[in-house]
């Protein structure tokens, strides 16, 4: 036993020779709609925030929207932005809030960057360690400017009295990060011609002198898309940085290899695999109706200089694609599955920037489906009483793959399981029938 006096003297020493640390806070900061009622779908809706104070190193984003009302969410980070004081009207729709009490104005007015995105549900990301996103202080990030685009305003008109505070929670340190984050966004123009697979393509040249980490890819298009792909190519050498359906949720999700490297000369390509089978020509346009065709790669440099340019568009089908870049781009070498998901990439669902094959085992594993099924069961019996659930409609929904059971899985994999019984709740109506 170690003596009193010896444990006195050891605070006594420790307290004298102690080295001065540097506090560094650590704050979660809210950026959310103040409480707005937008009036016309596919409303555009911005909403500021002024970063004060030293430089803030973003390290993770907690969404808090959903995608019944929210087509998707975008954080930008602006020099100056549209609005200071207020939310606006900041879509190329402007004109669809004429009755509104919204003013029109841009995102940014100069120095617009994407810091991060959202749709479909998407969980929270947090960034790798000693990565974040600089803002304030020096940088040309002054302000924090979050987009929502309203996909669904009918809970906002009257009779109701609905506001919406969809958002984002940021979790931020003062603490410097030796790598510092950014996104550099690959999409496209065009349109989608009748009953075709349309490839809509874009590629760029890098001519930053930096080199960028890529260690998330995020994907984004409508109902249309069915996988989009990003490469890097180098001296003819095609490879992935990552590759989605757009179908699942729209998160951040790790890159191929960890170890990519972007530099001075390389080539990023991005498509977009496409299929209208539909009797109308389908634009490229920012309504719910239209398609989008976007490959978000998300990266880190060691040191504080970001590519200057975050953007690589092209006009898209029918004027351009990967065939009018040039023979740098060594079409000969690309791969044979740009447009295909191997059988790992196809499943339901996934975990941002987690190593989810557990989830991909665990949703194509029958045993596990009918332990599922078994534990949904006894789960309505508590809930709605055994009149209400039928085991005959769950077995039934079960192999139409409905959405309300789709939900629920998601829901059980990635959260507690009393979260999952509210979600199903959700889906079900008094008699227990799914809807």
């Amino acid at each position: 036993m170690i003596p009193v006096s010896g444990i006195l003297l050891s605070i006594i020493l420790t307290t004298a020779y102690s080295i001065p640390v540097t506090k560094h806070e650590s704050e979660n900061m809210d950026l959310r709609m103040p409480d707005v009622k937008p009036q016309q779908p596919d409303t555009y809706l911005c909403y500021p925030m002024k970063m004060d104070g030293p430089a803030t190193y973003i390290t993770g984003f907690v969404p808090h929207a959903n995608m019944s009302t929210a087509h998707h969410m975008l954080l930008y980070g602006c020099a100056d932005p549209g609005q200071k004081n207020e939310p606006w009207n900041c879509g190329e729709m402007m004109d669809s809030e004429k009755k509104g009490s919204f003013k029109p104005g841009p995102i940014c007015r100069s120095g617009s960057q994407i810091i991060y995105a959202w749709a479909m549900d998407a969980p929270q990301l947090t960034l790798p360690e000693d990565v974040g996103f600089k803002v304030g202080g020096k940088t040309t990030v002054q302000w924090l400017v979050l987009q929502v685009h309203y996909k669904d305003v009918s809970s906002f008109l009257p009779p109701n009295t609905n506001t919406d505070n969809s958002g984002i929670t940021l979790v931020t340190t003062t603490k410097r990060m030796p790598k510092r984050a950014g996104v550099y966004l690959l999409g496209t123009g065009g349109e989608l011609e009748p009953h075709s697979i349309v490839y809509m393509e874009t590629a760029c040249t890098i001519t930053d002198d930096i080199e960028m980490h890529p260690f998330a890819f995020r994907t984004h298009a409508h109902t249309h898309g069915e996988v989009l792909s990003g490469y890097r190519i180098r001296n003819g050498h095609w490879t992935e940085i990552g590759k989605q359906t757009p179908k699942k949720p729209q998160m951040f999700y790790n890159t191929t290899h960890q170890d990519l490297v972007v530099k001075k000369g390389d080539i990023l390509a991005a498509r977009c695999t496409m299929n209208n089978d539909g009797n109308t020509t389908i634009p490229i346009g920012p309504t719910q109706h239209d398609e989008m065709c976007n490959f978000y790669m998300m990266y880190y440099v060691n040191g504080d200089k970001l590519s200057s340019d975050g953007y690589c568009f092209k006009a898209g089908p029918p004027n351009w694609s990967w065939d009018d870049f040039g023979a740098s781009l060594h079409l000969e070498s690309a791969p044979s599955d740009i447009s295909k998901l191997s059988a790992v990439d196809n499943t339901q669902d996934g975990s941002t920037m987690e190593d989810f094959s557990g989830e991909q085992e665990m949703t194509s594993n029958l045993e596990t489906i009918s332990g599922l099924q078994h534990f949904l069961q006894e789960s309505l019996d508590s809930e709605y009483g055994s009149e209400h659930s039928d085991p005959a409609r769950v077995a039934g929904f079960t192999q139409r793959e409905s959405e309300a059971w789709r939900e629920y899985i998601r829901a059980l994999l990635r959260l507690e399981a009393e979260q999952a019984l509210d979600d199903l709740e959700n889906a079900y109506d008094a008699d227990g029938y799914v809807y």
